[in-house]
């Protein structure tokens, strides 16, 4: 059986309040001593209540002394070093959520560019989009085409033999090209075709989706024809303009 949370307040029944602290003084008091246990450390603690004259001092009034003593011998900067009150520790806390906040955000937005991405790659438009959508969507296609690229390099370098041999130059036969000068000139050409065409083929998937389209390539999206469907139902929420950091 799980515990129940303990709500942070006062307690206003007086027999509840002194059960509490009696049970808490003791807890904290075994942590010390576990704490000095484990980690070989000098430590000690003293507690004030109001339930009795003097307080309770662990490990004893002699090791207390001796504790404090060596921390009142050490420097100021010593002293304060890692040391905070309540409201430093507050803040510590709020710069902490803050950055969480922040890295939650960025998630979401390289998931919901992603959706967008991927339902263009399936021929959906990109109408309603704004800017700022565009330009991290830009910045998704990019981000997936290095991706890509370095996951085809890395399986290549693990498959043995799968380096593809450069295109071999075409041979020119040196007679025939004093016999006829326009020889050379004419493989010249050829081989910047092969280059270009190599050029062409070797250009990242992702920009061919980027190139505007034509009036005879553009898909016939009147009202009659059926809109595309939703794996999931209803179609997404409007973007957000979060620009990513």
């Amino acid at each position: 059986m799980t515990r129940k949370k303990v709500t942070l307040a006062y307690i206003a029944n007086d027999a509840a309040r002194k059960a509490t602290f009696k049970k808490r003084r003791k807890g904290l008091m075994k942590k010390v001593s576990e704490l000095s246990t484990l980690c070989g450390i000098e430590a000690c603690a003293i507690v004030y209540s109001p339930y009795q004259a003097e307080p309770e001092v662990w490990p004893s009034t002699l090791g207390a002394r001796r504790a404090i003593a060596r921390f009142k011998n050490m420097s100021e900067m010593d002293q304060s070093k890692r040391m905070v009150n309540q409201q430093g520790f507050i803040r510590q806390r709020i710069v902490k959520a803050e950055e969480q906040l922040k890295r939650q955000l960025r998630e979401n937005r390289e998931k919901e560019i992603c959706q967008v991405m991927y339902r263009a790659l399936v021929g959906e438009p990109l109408q309603g989009l704004t800017l700022v959508d565009l330009n991290d969507l830009g910045w998704m296609l990019e981000k997936t085409g290095k991706e890509i690229e370095e996951r085809i390099k890395k399986l290549k370098n693990m498959v043995p033999g799968s380096e593809q041999a450069a295109p071999a130059e075409p041979k020119v036969d040196k007679g025939s090209e004093e016999e006829n000068g326009e020889a050379a000139p004419k493989n010249n050409a050829a081989l910047n075709d092969v280059v270009a065409v190599e050029a062409m083929q070797n250009q990242p998937w992702y920009m061919e989706f980027l190139k505007p389209r034509n009036e005879s390539n553009t898909m016939n999206l009147s009202k009659n024809e059926p809109r595309p469907s939703y794996p999931y139902g209803n179609p997404p929420p409007p973007w957000s303009n979060f620009f990513f950091p």
